[in-house]
């Protein structure tokens, strides 16, 4: 694996992002690289639970800007398969068998928080920030909605989904997005209290306890909820706001609905 690194030791498998250099920003190749390691971890025997972890200052900063600009000349057709493999991601994350723990280090934004949602508990230091910024580029937050939504609520959403606020881990904590808040120093400590908890007990228990949750509690994510946000993302990249948000962004320069801009 190119853009992962992954590690099995005593029951726990660390899947770790390996891209500091682009702030931990996934592409078409990350993207694929995930699905394979959570679908291979889905079935082994040696691993009782998976933590999903990051090198660098940034856990992940969402969509990478070369993926990005290849996405910006996509047709429809295009972006539905590009966005079918994002959401086939999160997918198997999420169904994982295995439970799950986003481990935390630094900034999340936009399609990274995505990767925190899925998880099953998620840990987080006192410093990192949080955004989920689609808005500022003209797009939304299709694909990962399902997930954040879930682990926020909807009334935390409708506030971060329209405003793309950057928000705190203190106040992540509060709206329920992640679990717990360490400082840096305690934050391998943390994340071993909980993987200690889940490999002490009962490995089929806990498999149907997560299935439980998310029987009991949620609306199934189907593939026709699936498929809506794909088609959301789609049209959206495609629309002449979703170009212009974009391209703007990937010019640096303001994008033309802001007052004073050029139509």
């Amino acid at each position: 694996m190119q853009n992962l690194q992954l590690q099995v030791e005593d029951s726990v498998a660390t899947v770790t992002l390996n891209r500091p250099e682009v702030r931990n920003a996934f592409n078409d190749e990350t993207i694929a690289e995930m699905t394979a390691c959570f679908n291979e971890l889905a079935t082994r025997d040696d691993v009782r639970c998976i933590v999903l972890a990051a090198n660098g200052k940034a856990f992940s900063a969402g969509a990478d800007l070369s993926w990005m600009k290849r996405i910006a000349t996509y047709t429809r057709d295009e972006n539905l398969s590009d966005a079918g493999a994002l959401a086939e991601m999160l997918r198997v994350i999420y169904t994982c068998p295995k439970p799950t723990i986003a481990k935390v280090q630094g900034d999340v934004y936009a399609g990274g928080t995505g990767l925190v949602a899925v998880c099953d508990m998620a840990v987080s230091v006192d410093t990192a920030g949080y955004c989920l910024s689609e808005v500022k580029l003209g797009l939304i937050p299709a694909t990962i909605s399902p997930y954040v939504i879930r682990a926020m609520g909807a009334r935390a959403a409708h506030r971060y989904f329209l405003t793309a606020e950057r928000f705190s881990a203190a106040e992540a904590l509060r709206i329920g997005f992640i679990h717990e808040v360490v400082t840096a120093d305690a934050l391998d400590a943390k994340v071993a209290e909980l993987t200690t908890a889940l490999v002490n007990a009962g490995p089929a228990a806990v498999r149907l306890c997560k299935k439980l949750v998310q029987d009991v509690a949620e609306q199934a994510i189907t593939p026709a909820l699936i498929q809506m946000t794909v088609d959301s993302i789609a049209d959206i990249r495609v629309s002449a706001e979703g170009r212009e948000g974009v391209q703007s962004f990937l010019q640096k320069r303001k994008p033309n609905w802001l007052p004073g801009q050029t139509e």
